[in-house]
């Protein structure tokens, strides 16, 4: 009889520790105002760079990333619906800049 092969990446525990990891992730983008779609946008250096000033060791699979855009939607329909909230209002929103390039305005 062979030992049956376990996925580390997908057992209950990782998933759950990339869940964390998503939130914590998640909070520290959405308070620069970095929308999901910016986020994707972001190349693979910015986003380590990214997970480190969060606080957190970059993930090592896109998987995480896209939880935190899953929970980036997710807050934005909450804001959206919650709009005089304190919450509701990225806190370091002037920060997005470091992260998110802003398209340059030709000359006319």
């Amino acid at each position: 009889m062979e030992p049956q092969e376990v996925d580390f990446a997908h057992t209950e525990g990782a998933a759950k520790r990339r869940r964390e990891k998503a939130m914590g992730l998640a909070r520290y983008v959405w308070d620069r105002g970095i929308s999901g779609q910016e986020l994707l946008d972001l190349t693979d250096s910015t986003l380590r760079k990214l997970a480190q000033a969060a606080g957190s060791n970059p993930p090592s699979t896109m998987e995480t990333w896209l939880t935190v855009v899953e929970l980036l939607d997710q807050k934005t329909a909450w804001a959206q619906r919650h709009p005089d909230h304190p919450a509701a209002t990225p806190a370091h929103r002037d920060e997005k800049i470091m992260w998110v390039t802003p398209p340059v305005q030709p000359w006319t």
